[in-house]
């Protein structure tokens, strides 16, 4: 017979689980509250016997058994996490590296550029200094030709013919003789050392007739015969010539700019006037004005009402170019 007050086999009874609240750890591991746990060790623990003491498994080894079964739990999670956090660590320490390395790289390209700029600069002022240099050497060797012409006259408009350029000192000296007798009655040296035509290199097709380069002898009667050819036409048998001072070949291209603004203002009465090297002079109100560029020119025309529209300088460069 079985006795009611024996011991009791602790009720098996199957519980809901109530679900706990999780815990989102490193990369989505996720494990159970601790009070859920607590609550599954209470709800799954053996009761005590109330008859002989012969339980099954008694509170306190069960209780044991779970926390030993935790900590396993808990290492395998902390061994887990301290993997990941090395992983990340050394991430982090590769990243700092690389940073570093860039940050030493911009500041060596930085410096670079730093470097570069200066060289720049420096190169900008030789540079400068060197165009300085080649222009004044250039104003120099003009200057030094023009100087070199200072005994040359330039005949312009004589006929190109065989019986003129075989014999071109002779025809000087008839010119002379036509033109300003006056240097021959006063003794002057109107001896040439050399005369010949100028090449037509830049238009072989041009037709007008080449010009003529004089040498003087002599300095004072070639400034005796440009002063004279300044006054009036020359001719060489009837036919008008124009007689002009010998200059490089640059200087004349600047006097050449001024032609138009020379004609209308000795159509205006100005008087004008081209000084050496390539310099404008006007008499204008009762003064005499010079300019050495076109661009001074135009300036000084808008200001002044008499001459203001009278100067189209923008045609002259059409033609010129």
């Amino acid at each position: 017979m079985a006795n009611s007050t024996g011991a009791q086999k602790p009720q098996n009874t199957k519980k809901n689980k109530k679900k706990g609240a999780t815990l989102d750890t490193f990369y989505g591991a996720k494990i159970q509250n601790t009070e859920q746990i607590e609550d599954n060790i209470k709800e799954n623990a053996p009761k005590p016997s109330k008859g002989n003491g012969n339980s099954p498994q008694t509170y306190e080894e069960f209780e044991s058994e779970m926390t030993k079964k935790m900590e396993a739990f808990w290492e395998e999670k902390l061994e887990i996490m301290q993997k990941k956090f090395t992983h990340l660590q050394n991430q982090f320490d590769q990243t700092v590296k690389e940073n570093q390395a860039l940050k030493a790289r911009i500041r060596q390209l930085e410096d670079n550029d730093r470097v570069r700029e200066q060289e720049s600069i420096k190169q900008s002022q030789n540079t400068k200094k060197l165009e300085e240099n080649i222009k004044y050497l250039t104003d120099k060797v003009i200057d030094l030709e023009n100087r070199g012409r200072r005994d040359n006259l330039r005949i312009i408009g004589l006929p190109d013919k065989p019986e003129i350029n075989t014999k071109l000192d002779m025809v000087i000296q008839d010119i002379i003789k036509e033109n300003c007798p006056e240097i021959l009655e006063q003794g002057g040296n109107t001896a040439t050392d050399r005369a010949h035509r100028t090449p037509s290199t830049l238009n072989p097709q041009k037709t007008t007739p080449r010009n003529v380069i004089a040498k003087f002898q002599s300095y004072q009667t070639k400034e005796k015969i440009l002063q004279e050819a300044r006054k009036r036409q020359f001719r060489y048998k009837g036919m008008p010539i124009r007689v002009t001072q010998d200059l490089a070949s640059s200087t004349l291209n600047d006097r050449k700019a001024w032609n138009m603004i020379f004609r209308k203002a000795r159509e205006l009465g100005l008087q004008p006037r081209i000084s050496y090297p390539a310099k404008l002079t006007i008499y204008f109100q009762g003064k005499v004005w010079a300019f050495n560029k076109i661009e001074d020119f135009q300036l000084f025309a808008k200001k002044r009402p008499e001459l203001c529209g009278k100067f189209d300088t923008e045609n002259q460069r059409a033609r010129n170019t």
